[in-house]
């Protein structure tokens, strides 16, 4: 179908072009810009466009793709690196250089390269929709590969194979592919889904032992500027142990995504001694690239991880941040004149956010493969206010809540992580399974690791009124031993051999901590000095 453009407002177009459809495809103005239908109404259809409308002009050309966006899905995914358009930006530089030209369009998988596939059904088998027929090995990962129509194998590829051509002839005509587009918008589908069991270990002590996430979970870091989100979450996708890492850079500045992908290239992942690169897809929508395609990156993203949990292996989704995403959003509505919520967001915010964190999740896929995807999103709130829209919102959905403290950040405390604002509501299930795994001790620990920093808060406050020589000598130990478990355990180097602690380490040395205050604690009520005891616990 075609039309033209009756009007523009931003990043949003009218145009006049009967027989659209909702979320439709389009490609606008002579440039051929990509565009999305977000609005159908009696004076025309209002679509955003995911690029630069500059230079447009009302009465240029419109055409309808028939189809929503779409996510490609196959081998190659892993190592790539895209915008929230899924362009692979290294190609893209390579021929047109540093910026991403208005109308560009590039496959995101390279059709041409070879892989080696091994087929699961042979000719004369019935193939199901969505049942495994063969696999390819991808960087170590074996990638399975679905069919995305049922009926009977007359003839099935063997060997190399490209993208281009297909794996396999159905009788009838019909053929089966290595790749999939599937509509970013839409959860992919599942049988069944579990409740999370088993931890997300990031390598991090604070939050592995205070605050442990799970597998299929969904977890917010909050925290103002400065306070070491990017930082926070670029080591934990250095470190968790996940067979997949999804990153979106939604927002945010390129120079911290460019020291990123460069990290990435050269450092090891501890759990299985491949470059962390290989088990990563990198989407980069940073701070100047097109807002409405910022709106656009975390469905792109999602939907990438999707499709590798589908495959029985476990993914995490991190996004920096998902507050740029909501700012989008916000300045979208805002173009559509809609009616404003709190702060000038759209009323549908939270329902928009809440069902983005319900595609997380353990689940038995359609082939009958358990796979999990979790989410890690950092919110930036303005000004550090947890009591704005995106953070409340966000707050609803999660199920845990890491607050990152500006006060401890200034202290050059990092992970600046809050041990008395944060929560994770998998606390409980998470250390039954690493009291079974671990330690049995594992649960106590961290009870005793608690109970001192929450009475060296409360001693804080009294020293504070009648002065540090006011307090007794078991109060000076536990206002000690807090501040071994502030500085030696929670505290963390992300650029250092610390950067990532087991879990048995993680226990290990907060054992150690909590062990030596123990025994002084028994050696001072039998009357020896405290400050030989601090000596020996130094």
């Amino acid at each position: 179908m075609e039309g033209k453009i009756t009007g523009i407002a931003g990043p949003t177009v009218t145009l006049a072009m009967p027989g659209l459809k909702m979320y439709d495809r389009v490609l606008v103005g002579a440039a051929r810009l990509f565009g999305e239908v977000i609005r159908l109404g009696p004076e025309g259809a209002v679509a955003q466009v995911y690029e630069s409308t500059r230079g447009l002009g009302v009465g240029e050309p419109a055409i309808s793709l028939g189809k929503p966006l779409t996510a490609r899905l196959g081998p190659g995914l892993l190592g790539a690196i895209y915008d929230g358009l899924q362009r692979p930006l290294p190609e893209v530089a390579a021929a047109t250089g540093p910026f991403v030209l208005p109308g560009s369009q590039w496959p995101a998988l390279d059709a041409e390269r070879a892989w080696t596939f091994v087929p699961l059904k042979q000719p004369g088998d019935k193939v199901a929709v969505d049942e495994v027929y063969g696999s390819i090995e991808e960087d170590g990962i074996r990638h399975l590969l679905f069919a995305d129509q049922a009926g009977v194998i007359a003839t099935m590829a063997r060997g190399p194979i490209t993208l281009a051509q297909p794996v396999a002839a159905l009788t009838g005509g019909a053929t089966l592919v290595a790749a999939q587009d599937w509509p970013i918008r839409t959860p992919r589908p599942w049988r069944r889904k579990f409740s999370p069991t088993t931890p997300l270990v990031t390598g991090q002590r604070v939050i592995d032992f205070l605050f442990p996430l799970a597998r299929g979970g969904t977890a917010i870091l909050p925290g103002g500027f400065g306070t070491g989100k990017t930082v926070l979450e670029q080591a934990i996708a250095k470190f968790a142990e996940v067979d997949v890492v999804v990153y979106v850079g939604c927002g945010e500045r390129g120079n911290e995504m460019a020291e990123m992908l460069e990290e990435f290239a050269t450092l090891t992942d501890p759990w299985t001694g491949r470059t962390l690169r290989r088990r990563t897809v990198m989407v980069a929508n940073t701070s100047n690239m097109p807002v409405a395609a910022r709106e656009a990156s975390i469905y792109t993203a999602v939907t990438m991880a999707e499709y590798y949990r589908d495959q029985g292996y476990h993914v995490l989704l991190l996004a920096d941040s998902i507050s740029r995403w909501a700012e989008a959003l916000r300045e979208i509505s805002a173009a559509l004149e809609e009616m404003p919520g709190e702060e000038g967001y759209p009323t549908y915010l939270a329902s928009r956010l809440a069902s983005f964190f319900a595609r997380a999740g353990v689940v038995e896929t359609l082939g009958g493969k358990i796979g999990s995807l979790s989410m890690i999103l950092s919110v930036s709130p303005p000004g550090g206010d947890l009591t704005e829209p995106t953070t409340q919102a966000c707050l609803r959905a999660a199920g845990a809540f890491l607050m990152l403290d500006t006060a401890l950040a200034h202290r050059r405390h990092f992970p600046a992580i809050n041990w008395f604002q944060s929560y994770s509501l998998y606390d409980q299930a998470m250390a039954g399974y690493f009291g079974k795994e671990i330690d049995p001790a594992w649960a106590a620990l961290k009870r005793q690791a608690q109970t001192l920093l929450q009475r060296e808060e409360k001693l804080r406050e009294v020293a504070e009124i009648v002065g540090a020589e006011g307090l007794q000598d078991l109060d000076h130990l536990v206002m000690h031993t807090a501040a071994r478990l502030r500085q030696e355990f929670l505290c963390q180097n992300s650029f250092a051999a610390e950067a990532f602690s087991t879990p048995a380490l993680t226990l290990k040395k907060a054992a150690m901590l909590l062990t030596q205050h123990t025994v002084a604690e028994e050696r001072l009520s039998r009357g020896e000095f405290l400050t030989d005891l601090l000596r020996e616990m130094v």
